[in-house]
């Protein structure tokens, strides 16, 4: 399916811009009239992305995270977070509820289970040495209620 709408972001893999990509993709997917749950969902769940490109990903340098979103005819965002850094061996283990490659980070290893929780479809594929794309998807239904 074609998008109607279109937006391409990226930034350096720096903690601080992790509030700005949140915020910059909550300002694209407004224009779909989400209610706030639905916002909230969306940005959190970016959140959580951008979060493992800069933690993980990037581990011991600095990296750049892109971030395109398309708005689908049908109301659904596709956001997608990727990085071009160290990959993940394992996505099914990486994937589950309390596994962190960093324990002495105190790293609760939720962020894949929370993005699950919070948006209709995640896909995660990833390459060692290559990076990580993780897609998020969400039906935006507020406007046809």
């Amino acid at each position: 399916m074609k998008a109607i709408n279109s937006m391409k972001l990226q930034f350096e893999g720096r903690s601080v811009n992790e509030a700005f990509s949140r915020t910059a993709v909550a300002a694209f997917v407004a224009q779909l009239d989400p209610t706030v749950e639905e916002l909230s969902d969306i940005k959190t769940a970016v959140s959580e992305a951008v979060t493992n490109c800069i933690v993980h990903a990037y581990r011991d340098r600095l990296g750049i995270v892109y971030i395109t979103a398309n708005i689908l005819p049908d109301h659904r965002v596709v956001i997608k977070v990727r990085d071009k850094g160290c990959g993940i061996p394992d996505i099914k283990k990486a994937m589950e509820p309390m596994y962190t490659t960093a324990p002495e980070e105190e790293r609760a290893g939720l962020g894949f289970a929370v993005m699950q929780s919070l948006m209709d479809r995640v896909k995660v594929t990833s390459k060692e040495g290559k990076g990580t794309t993780v897609v998020l998807e969400r039906d935006i239904r507020s406007k046809e209620a």
